[in-house]
């Protein structure tokens, strides 16, 4: 066995390690469509205050359309089973951190006197993670108990919403015990109105609840020229929540329509002309592979994942830069050069693994402006956006709401920065689709067709695909996705066009995110 063969072996059980400690802990964090989902509620219930049209019977119609029967019903419902899916994950870090504890105490209890012992600091223990979910868990739990409490009384439920309020105060170390006490106040007969019950509303609140808050508090004070401005301001919130609502609603569905159309056309084309069809075109045609598996085995155990995702971290902790101390827009700027330095060492290691080889063989990371690879890009999306989303449903059931997402998107969902919301648009729907395409459908999906059929290459390399990206729930999505980008690719021969589809699908999700984020009063 070689020296290099030896420390591929070790860098690899490493890595397999790490992947796997990373998988496990994203089963304990939220996926983020469980916020995408209360995001939208809350679009529904300003959209729900909407009073245009005139009082006509079709407006009417329309709105229910959007909103619903039920809004507030819904809303409710909605929120407490967020509230009830919180309150078993926090439960869940607690027995966990407590396993933890006993695990590390029962050395230290029956070790002997004389064997010494490495002094434990806090920063090294393995329960800080834990602490610090722990903590973000309590603190959610708090935003949703004031928000449900709101809900409940606009529901009539007046008591059922002093009592969650309640409770939240007897949590002495809660985070919105002051703004609970000023709810608890204000919904009280007669109403008992505090000092700070406006800053509390306004630091504490914020879309729909903030506005019932303050109609409440507005009519306790008989300012009646300030309840009609809160009035007129929600209405013009309300007027563009529906706007948006129904381009979050429309879009996707339309793609599913048009996508479903293109699944039909092209199985029945597929039917009929056999190979002369575009599912079949190049299907069975591989690349001319001049390295073995162990260059591909180098290239992303040392580059991808080791120099990318160890190594660059790494490098970029020791330095002392430190993202959660930036402001929105320093967090984007650091995700986009932490994204492209991992992106050039990964680079850097396939240059110098294959470049032995060139030149290479013909086909070989295609790039060509001509051809139809505008149209494969985008039937790709389309046919990508209902299979995609019948599977993330599946998944969101299977793994019931937990197991993580790409840390970018809650940074985006309630960022409103402009220059920010920019950088991450370069990051995500610019760098992450060339450099991704570049290197799983560009080096490893052809480098497998040396091994194995293109069907089989395009499965393998779509798993890893997946599985890079570090979180549970979003396996099962990104492998659909993947084989979907793998598909365009061997059948177009031209990485452009998976690399449209990439970026097209991106920027629809980093839209919506923006939309649902913006719902705020």
């Amino acid at each position: 066995m070689t020296i290099k063969r030896l420390i591929l072996i070790v860098l690899t059980a490493f890595v397999i390690l790490k992947l796997t400690l990373s998988l496990i802990e994203s089963w304990g964090h939220p996926q983020i469509q469980s916020r995408l989902e209360l995001y939208q509620t809350n679009l529904l219930l300003e959209a729900a205050e909407w009073q245009g049209g005139d009082g006509r019977e079709d407006f009417k119609t329309a709105l229910q359309a959007v909103v619903g029967e039920q809004p507030l019903k819904t809303a409710l419902e909605q929120y407490q089973e967020a509230r009830d899916g919180t309150k078993t994950n926090l439960e869940k870090a607690r027995e966990q951190l407590q396993q933890l504890k006993s695990a590390t105490l029962t050395p230290l209890e029956t070790a002997k006197p004389r064997v010494a012992l490495p002094p434990v600091t806090e920063s090294s223990l393995p329960s800080e993670q834990l602490l610090a979910s722990i903590k973000k868990l309590e603190k959610l739990i708090d935003e949703l108990d004031l928000r449900l409490g709101i809900l409940q009384v606009e529901q009539g439920e007046r008591n059922a919403a002093l009592k969650t309020w309640t409770n939240l105060i007897s949590r002495s170390d809660a985070s919105g015990v002051k703004t609970a006490d000023v709810l608890v106040g204000l919904w009280s007969k007669p109403p008992r109105l505090q000092p700070d019950t406006f800053s509390q509303i306004q630091k504490n609140l914020d879309g729909w609840f903030r506005y019932r808050a303050l109609a409440k508090f507005y009519k306790s004070q008989q300012r009646q020229e300030d309840l009609l401005q809160l009035q007129a301001h929600a209405q013009a919130v309300a007027s563009q929540a529906v706007v948006k609502l129904a381009i979050v609603g429309s879009i996707p569905l339309l793609g599913c329509l048009i996508g479903l159309g293109l699944v039909i056309s092209l199985v029945v084309q597929l039917l009929v002309q056999g190979k002369r069809s575009l599912l079949a075109q190049n299907a069975d045609v591989g690349w001319s592979t001049p390295w073995d598996a162990e260059t591909v085995w180098q290239v992303f155990i040392l580059g991808f994942f080791f120099t990318g995702q160890f190594l660059v971290p790494l490098l970029i902790a020791l330095s002392g830069i430190h993202a959660a101390s930036s402001d929105i827009r320093g967090q984007s700027f650091y995700v986009l050069v932490t994204y492209l330095l991992m992106a050039s060492g990964t680079l850097i290691v396939l240059y110098l693994s294959i470049k032995q080889f060139f030149p290479l063989p013909e086909g070989w990371f295609r790039v060509d402006w001509r051809g139809g690879w505008i149209l494969w890009g985008f039937g790709g999306y389309f046919v990508a956006v209902p299979l995609v989303i019948l599977v993330a449903l599946i998944n969101q059931k299977l793994w019931q709401g937990q197991g993580g997402s790409n840390p970018i998107l809650p940074i985006a969902l309630e960022n409103r920065d402009g220059v920010a919301l920019l950088i991450f648009f370069v990051t995500a729907s610019v760098a992450a689709p060339m450099f991704e395409e570049f290197i799983f459908r560009g080096f490893l999906l052809p480098s497998f067709t040396r091994y194995m059929p293109v069907w089989g290459a395009i499965v393998a390399s779509s798993f890893l695909f997946a599985i890079a990206h570090l979180n549970l729930s979003e396996v099962l999505p990104l492998w659909t996705l993947g084989m979907l980008l793998g598909v365009v690719y061997t059948r177009s021969r031209n990485l452009l066009s998976s690399m449209l589809l990439h970026s097209l699908w991106n920027s629809g999700t980093l839209l919506s995110l923006f939309i649902l984020g913006s719902g705020s009063m």
